[in-house]
This record gives C-alpha cells, sequence and structure tokens, in this order.
C-alpha cells in the first residue's frame, strides 16, 4: 500500500505533465461566461489553478485571486495568493463561502470522486456566488467518432504517449446533475466554440458556422449558489 507521501507524489508527479496550463479557449469560455453573467466582485477562487493564467483574463473584475493546486507552477502571478492541496483529499483549507466566483479549469476529470469535488466548491461559494467548471466535451463529432471507432472517448485514450491523467470522463448531463443535487440555480452549460477536426489538426471555422456542442473540445457548467430564501 502506497504511504501519503508516495500517494502525493504521484499525485504531484502527473499534475505536472499538464505543465499548469490550458488552451487559451478554454480561459475564453470562462472569460465569456463571466461578461455575459456580469459577474465580479472581492474574490476569484480559481481550484486546479495550474500557472494562474484565468487572472490575466479577469484580473479587472475581481479585487482579489487565490489559486489553489497541489504544486505552484512557473509563472504563477506575483499578486496573487496560492494555496497548496491535493486535490483528490476534497478538503480545501479555506473557509466557507469565501468566493465570489469560483472557478476550476479542466480539473475535474483528474479527479477520482468528482461529486466530493463539486461539493467542495459550493462549500467555498458565497450564496448568490457563480462557480464555473470546464472539461473536455464528450459529445463533440471528434469525441463520438473517437469513441465509435475505438470505443474511447478523444481526450480519454489510453495510449503510449497520450496524455494520461484523465480519468473521469463527463458528459453535460453529468455537471447538470451535480449541479442539481448541490442546490445549484440558473444552470447552464456554454461552449468553447474552437473543437478540432477529426484526422486533421486543423479546426472547426467558426466564420463558416461550425460552432456549438459538436464543433467544441471543451464545454462549462456555469451555476449560482442560492440564497437560503432560494431553496
Amino acid at each position: 500500500m502506497e504511504s501519503r507521501l508516495d500517494d502525493y507524489m504521484n499525485v504531484e508527479s502527473k499534475a505536472r505533465q499538464s505543465k499548469g496550463m490550458s488552451n487559451n479557449a478554454i480561459y475564453h469560455i470562462v472569460t465569456k461566461s463571466i461578461a455575459a453573467k456580469h459577474l465580479k466582485g472581492r474574490i476569484l477562487l480559481d481550484v486546479g489553478c495550474g500557472s494562474g493564467n484565468l487572472w490575466a483574463f479577469v484580473c479587472k473584475k475581481f479585487d482579489r485571486y487565490i489559486g489553489v493546486d497541489i504544486v505552484q507552477y512557473e509563472g504563477f502571478p506575483k499578486e496573487a495568493e496560492f494555496i497548496s492541496c491535493n486535490l483528490e483529499s476534497y478538503k480545501i483549507p479555506l473557509i466557507d463561502s469565501l468566493a465570489d466566483v469560483v472557478c476550476s479549469i479542466e480539473t475535474i476529470e483528474h479527479l477520482e470522486n468528482p461529486r466530493a469535488f463539486m461539493r467542495e466548491l459550493v462549500r467555498l461559494t458565497k450564496p448568490g456566488g457563480w462557480i464555473l467548471v470546464t472539461t473536455p466535451n464528450q459529445l463533440s463529432l471528434l469525441s463520438k467518432l473517437t469513441f465509435l471507432l475505438k470505443n474511447q472517448f478523444n481526450a480519454f485514450q489510453e495510449k503510449t504517449g497520450l496524455y494520461p491523467t484523465h480519468i473521469t470522463a463527463l458528459l453535460e448531463i453529468d455537471l447538470v446533475r451535480m449541479a442539481t443535487e448541490c442546490g445549484l440555480v440558473h444552470i447552464q452549460i456554454d461552449y468553447s466554440h474552437e473543437g478540432r477536426i477529426p484526422f486533421a489538426s486543423w479546426h472547426w471555422p467558426n466564420k463558416l458556422g461550425f460552432y456549438g456542442q459538436a464543433f467544441s473540445d471543451n464545454v462549462c457548467l456555469v451555476a449560482r449558489k442560492g440564497f437560503s430564501n432560494d431553496i
């Protein structure tokens, strides 16, 4: 049986393979969702923050940025606050109802228990605050075709040389169900509107109408934590 230290080192090793960053299209989903909801406030909490790249996209809307991850990656914003935490523990060392907006970008698919993780995000969100969670889109044309041909979702393939740390594939309905179970309201799904064309390195051209679920590599759950009198 692995010791706690061995387990921590294993999770840290996997985390470093991501280099702490995501595709800009994913940051743009979150940015657009924040703008569409006119979200702003004192604290933005980024769980699974990586290098903290999200902050550059939304820094004008929030006074304070707190990033949580197992390691602090190079390039993390100097003015930001960093909390080290193994997210598999599902207990982040921060107080309840801390943040106006809680984001988690391309993190939930790396974890063994997404429902426990979602509950933790809700715990950290102020009543009336918002939660945004992104993950690979299993319902894109690319992912469906990969599943048809290989019996594997595109972002979760088992093959030498491929990214090995995606372990929990979630559908849109799974995200919506988890949000509903947590009592969240105003639930919606947004898309990255950027997706790779099957059997090619090119992406679908948005200008020709290729956008939405079928042509997006990533999705974003957007939901609000209600006040006690909303329940």
